[in-house]
């Protein structure tokens, strides 16, 4: 099937806001055989929307578009599909039912300019939308299909997952599918020669990519069915896995936190943080877990020199090594652990931006783990292309000591 997809809201067109749905259903149509060949951005205009759907619906077997199914004036999505299919708009007394009862629920009134959500052609079916006032639409007619999905991604994404992707599985011929095992503490050229045996099969056909979290191997295969394609990569996931061994750390959407947070489950250990360079950003990829709290006990963000000193780390330390220190890092390990009550905790200080600090240049990490034990470990890192990105692997330093020592004990 030909397929392209429409993003719709001047707010694109303006830069206001990343267009991350097109790119979110370009990556999830392979697997149906669906071959993806137009994109089209285009503002909350009635005639240029008028012009980009009827160029869809001419040149493609489904399009996809997100946007445009709100309550106000300029959400015009509805409308246009209509015009373009010469269909006339009514209102769905169920969808209308659905509309009322969830602004109750939510104990507020509903304008009586929401009820254009309501509404449909004769070629369209309502699609769930729990997490919004809009329901999507799916539309069938001349063997041709338009999906259309609301703009704010967290609907979008929870549409697409329960109700379009099933079923565009139902009607796709072939099915591709892909599993992917994540490692760290391998390079790429070495994991490519490692797993060299593998590499020369087909259906499935192995391809392995750095990505920022550590190297991934992704195992892809097609079949008639999503069980007869998982049939075929069982085997080679078994070897690759039997290859690499513990240097993977989790697979498919895992979060390296996550797997992280699955292994102090199983050890039964708890995990306090001491954060200053940071800023929380290492305390926030745990609590992004659902259940996190069951082994993370808090994170101590003391980002001034005078806040770290209250919670307990040396005044003499850090005037004798610096605040950006080994030693500064390792207190703050101990500190974070006893404060609130761990048995592990980590101590980040660093340089997240900006200008050269005691004599260290922007991007330098200071990482110690303390358990209570009395052990400490320590990491040091200097990387930077700029301060977001220096938290970002700052977090990911952490996160892969953090494991290591985890599978070592």
């Amino acid at each position: 099937m030909r397929a392209e997809v429409i993003s719709i809201g001047t707010e694109i067109l303006l830069g206001e806001i990343v267009d991350t749905n097109a790119a979110y259903i370009a990556s999830r149509l392979p697997q149906f055989g669906i071959d993806m060949l137009y994109t089209s951005q285009v503002g909350d205009n009635p005639d240029r929307l008028f012009e980009v759907f009827e160029r869809a619906w001419n040149r493609s077997d489904i399009v996809f578009a997100t946007g445009g199914l709100g309550p106000t004036e300029d959400d015009l999505t509805r409308e246009t599909i209509a015009s373009v299919l010469q269909e006339d708009l009514y209102q769905d007394e169920d969808q209308a039912t659905a509309l009322r009862t969830l602004f109750e629920a939510r104990g507020g009134y509903m304008p009586e300019r929401n009820l254009k959500q309501a509404q449909l052609i004769k070629s369209a079916r309502a699609i769930e939308n729990p997490r919004g006032t809009a329901p999507g639409w799916w539309v069938e007619r001349e063997n041709k299909i338009i999906v259309v999905m609301p703009g704010p991604p967290p609907e979008m994404i929870r549409m697409w997952e329960n109700e379009i992707a099933p079923e565009l599985e139902k009607q796709a011929s072939s099915i591709l599918v892909s599993r992917t095992l994540k490692t760290s503490g391998i390079g790429e050229g070495t994991l490519d020669e490692m797993i060299t045996p593998l590499l020369h099969s087909t259906n499935p056909s192995i391809g392995v990519y750095a990505r920022a979290d550590g190297v991934h191997v992704r195992i892809s295969a097609k079949g008639n069915s999503r069980k007869s394609a998982l049939d075929l990569i069982r085997p080679v996931e078994t070897e690759a896995r039997n290859i690499l061994g513990t240097a993977i750390w989790g697979e498919d959407e895992e979060s390296l936190s996550g797997a992280v947070g699955r292994m102090l489950i199983e050890q039964g250990l708890t995990l306090a943080l001491m954060e200053s360079a940071t800023g929380g950003a290492l305390a926030s990829s745990f609590t992004d877990i659902d259940g996190s709290s069951e082994y993370f006990r808090g994170s101590l963000v003391t980002y001034a020199t005078d806040t770290k000193i209250s919670m307990g780390v040396d005044s003499d330390t850090i005037a004798k090594h610096g605040v950006i220190s080994e030693n500064t890092a390792k207190e703050m390990a101990v500190r974070a652990r006893e404060v609130l009550g761990a048995s592990l905790g980590i101590g980040i200080t660093g340089i997240a931006g900006g200008n050269e600090v005691e004599e260290q240049p922007p991007g330098t990490m200071h990482i110690a783990l303390s358990d209570d034990s009395g052990f400490l470990e320590y990491s040091h890192s200097r990387y930077y292309q700029g301060r977001e990105a220096a938290k970002k692997r700052a977090v990911l330093t952490a996160l892969t000591m953090l494991r290591q020592y985890l599978i070592n004990k």
